[in-house]
């Protein structure tokens, strides 16, 4: 009987004909119910669209609103293989050098001086490209200057299609990574890049460097200098065409069968040195060993 009596109590509350009440409330009582979180819930969209609304006015479609810029930007190096930062190969071998030079190849094909003359525009060397805006008036998309393939001479791949790779004199592409507004040197004095042995931890208080192992290195452009004329970067959107200005580097008698490690450095009168706590802030390091059969 008990059990009778508790499913009658079950069935009343879902549905009591006495009075027609579902679930303990009226249809009225859930008609209410359902209009007030409808008008809540459309409330809070309202309040989040709006907000959205808002937001979105004060962003620039080709220059963030806010950003966290370094003040020593990073280096980075070509041919690169994989996140070692190792290039070492056998002379001998070609297969063991090939793949660098297709990896600089493929790298520097949009440097082509075609593509570059059709794409982009001959600057004035030795001063800022400035392209700014009129108040509200966008001058949108910017020009880029032309970073001809040519300027890397030796190291263009054009009259050397093997980079010096086969000869054991490889040519190392560097690259300043790009910053939005970034204009490095000031005076008119370019922003260089120099490279040397680096120092390495052998003991306790011990250190060591390969400065007699690393050899004569020459640099393309001479001097290893990025031109004032590619910068300001205004960014991916507003300088579509932009080409990243690149310095080679050559070496030319480094010491064969041994590991070589190398630091290079941006160097600029207004671009702080990085310091312990970021390793690649300005610099990049990297191991060269080319082995030698004979």
């Amino acid at each position: 009987m008990a059990k009778d009596g508790e499913k009658s109590e079950w069935k009343e509350f879902l549905w009591n004909p006495r009075t027609r009440e579902f679930l303990g409330r009226t249809a009225s009582s859930w008609g209410l119910i359902i209009l007030f979180y409808i008008i809540f819930y459309l409330f809070l969209g309202g309040l989040f669209a709006l907000t959205m609304y808002i937001m979105l006015q004060t962003l620039d479609d080709h220059k963030p609103t806010w950003q966290d810029r370094l003040s020593t930007p990073g280096l980075v190096i070509r041919p690169r293989q994989d996140e070692t930062f190792e290039i070492v190969y056998t002379i001998q071998n070609t297969e063991s050098w090939d793949m660098y030079a297709q990896a600089l190849d493929k790298f520097l094909s949009p440097y082509n001086d075609t593509i570059q003359a059709q794409k982009n525009h001959a600057c004035t060397p030795d001063q800022y490209f400035l392209q700014e805006d009129s108040g509200d008036v966008k001058n949108n998309p910017k020009r880029s200057c032309q970073f001809n393939r040519t300027i890397l001479r030796e190291c263009s791949g054009l009259n050397d299609r093997y980079y010096g790779y086969q000869d054991g004199k490889p040519c190392i592409i560097i690259k300043l990574n790009r910053v939005i507004g970034l204009m490095p040197g000031k005076d008119g004095q370019a922003p260089s890049v120099t490279c040397g042995a680096k120092k390495y931890r052998v003991g306790k208080d011990e250190w060591r460097d390969d400065s007699d192992k690393i050899g004569e290195m020459i640099y393309f452009p001479s001097n290893g200098t990025f031109d004032l004329m590619y910068y300001p970067y205004y960014g991916k959107k507003a300088q579509v065409n932009y080409s990243q200005p690149l310095v080679a580097v050559k070496f030319l008698n480094i010491t064969v069968n041994q590991d070589v490690n190398i630091e290079c450095k941006i160097h600029s009168n207004n671009i702080p040195t990085g310091s312990e706590r970021d390793k690649f802030a300005g610099r990049v390091s990297f191991k060269l060993r080319i082995n030698s059969q004979n």
